[in-house]
């Protein structure tokens, strides 16, 4: 059903999240088509701070494991490199120390022998203390300087590594490459580049391929994806046989997390799909041509840190009383201002915060919920709390549940409480609360010298 490898491509078979699971026929496919590489996110900012802060692994241990003992079956079978990058969820060198050990236990467990090489890409601090001294760090998107008090509150703090130093790594001839936090379309484009095709069409390709098959339809939970790269153009195609990609689809991925349609800006340089071409290869196949790749003057890095930012308790709660929905705005006002004079003289206002989430009204929203007039017959309230101290978040949570619980408003003629609780406790500790508090531009004169690489052999 699937066409055999043909001479002058590179084969890049990638799956969008290690841990997440896709289905062992989609690889199947893959292995009878040939492929030269296979390429895995392990990490992102999107699920927020907290495994950057934390360290905490992103993802279950045992689909982690189910995962790579699949992937590492398919390296055997193939010979394609394995690349995995961000690992762990926020890539610190924690991170890349527990995938390795998971990675040892696996090819333990084969009973082969691989070698391995690692790129680890988090900075002490002293480094970005000298690097801004020598302001070679600049704002990125927030338009916030980074401050020396913000280096030292960071948890940890890791580089956004682009092709460079995976290339470097790649031309050792290693088996698997394991990376810190890497630029997504670089896990995909490392390998065609160091084997000498097209840049441009290389990181355009490694962007649609970087989630799998969420830029194939029908969009469904975690799939493989392949590629075909060749000297002037780049194929894509499903492995699943009710599945096609078509240009629509292509095309929307390329679109997808971008702030412009035509420059993709990442580590070294950007992107420029203004001349790409997306054409309909057959029904399941597209083929797109066109794309080039701009190196900047002077190679950059994302830095991205996160600190620690209190405790947090949460409260869940639904109302249903169309009176008490009507007036919420005007209850969470004096709710907040009666914790504050509970709590006057022994915690500070700045000690706390309570924010609340209001789903069926504006709680996906907020603000920008263009239909706010429309009032539903239920709300899921939710109390988000963060305290410096777990015994403030959870004094505050308890504060606001017992307060909203007996809570007076016009036209209310109940005794009863206003709330309906789905938990008992009522309130419960979600843990350590981490926020982002650098995400800036660094310069860096050699990017593949500054993430230098270990290898070992691994049996």
């Amino acid at each position: 059903m699937f066409e055999r490898k043909a001479q002058g491509e590179l084969v890049v078979v990638s799956h969008g999240m290690l841990g997440y699971g896709f289905p062992e026929k989609s690889l199947e496919a893959a292995l009878g088509i040939g492929i030269d590489l296979i390429a895995v996110d392990a990490g992102s900012t999107d699920p927020g701070p907290h495994y950057l802060g934390s360290g905490e692994l992103f993802g279950s241990l045992d689909m982690i494991r189910r995962d790579l003992e699949l992937l590492v079956d398919a390296q055997t079978v193939s010979g394609a490199k394995l690349v995995i990058g961000s690992c762990g969820g926020g890539g610190t060198d924690g991170h890349v120390d527990k995938t390795l050990e998971i990675l040892r236990e696996v090819i333990a467990k084969k009973g082969v022998q691989r070698r391995v090489a690692t790129i680890k890409s988090e900075f002490g601090r002293s480094e970005v203390h000298q690097a801004l001294r020598d302001r070679r760090i600049r704002t990125y998107e927030t338009g916030v300087e980074l401050r020396p008090e913000d280096i030292d509150a960071a948890a940890h703090i890791v580089g956004q590594i682009g092709v460079e130093p995976m290339v470097a790594a790649l031309r050792e001839e290693p088996d698997i490459l394991i990376c810190g936090r890497a630029w997504d379309p670089g896990n995909i484009a490392a390998l065609p580049i160091a084997r000498g095709y097209d840049a441009g069409l290389s990181v355009h390709a490694g962007k649609i391929l970087e989630c799998g098959a969420q830029a194939a339809l029908p969009v469904e939970g975690s799939d493989l994806l392949l590629g075909r790269i060749r000297e002037n153009d780049f194929i894509v195609e499903a492995l699943q046989p009710h599945k096609k990609c078509t240009v629509d689809s292509v095309a929307a991925h390329t679109l997808y997390e971008k702030t412009n349609p035509v420059l993709l800006p990442g580590p070294g340089g950007q992107s420029d799909l203004t001349g790409s071409v997306f054409e309909q290869l057959d029904e399941r196949r597209v083929i797109v041509r066109g794309s080039r790749w701009i190196p900047d003057a002077k190679p950059t890095v994302k830095l991205e840190g996160a600190r620690f930012a209190g405790w947090r308790y949460v409260m869940v709660a639904g109302l249903r009383d169309p009176l008490m929905i009507r007036h919420l705005d005007q209850i969470q006002e004096g709710l907040m201002e009666r914790i504050a004079s509970f709590f006057q003289g022994r915690i500070r206002p700045r000690q706390y915060q309570v924010k609340f989430h209001r789903y069926g009204l504006d709680g996906v929203m907020g603000p920008l919920e263009p239909r706010r007039s429309e009032l539903p017959h239920e709300v899921g309230l939710v109390a988000d709390v963060v305290g410096e101290t777990q015994e403030i978040a959870k004094a505050a949570a308890a504060a606001a549940r017992s307060l909203l619980m007996h809570w007076t408003y016009p036209g209310r003629i109940a005794t009863a409480g206003n709330l309906a609780l789905p938990f008992s406790p009522a309130e419960f500790s979600a843990g350590p609360v981490y926020e982002f508090n650098i995400y800036h531009l660094l310069e860096l004169d050699d990017p593949a010298a500054r993430f230098g690489f270990t290898m070992e052999t691994m049996s």
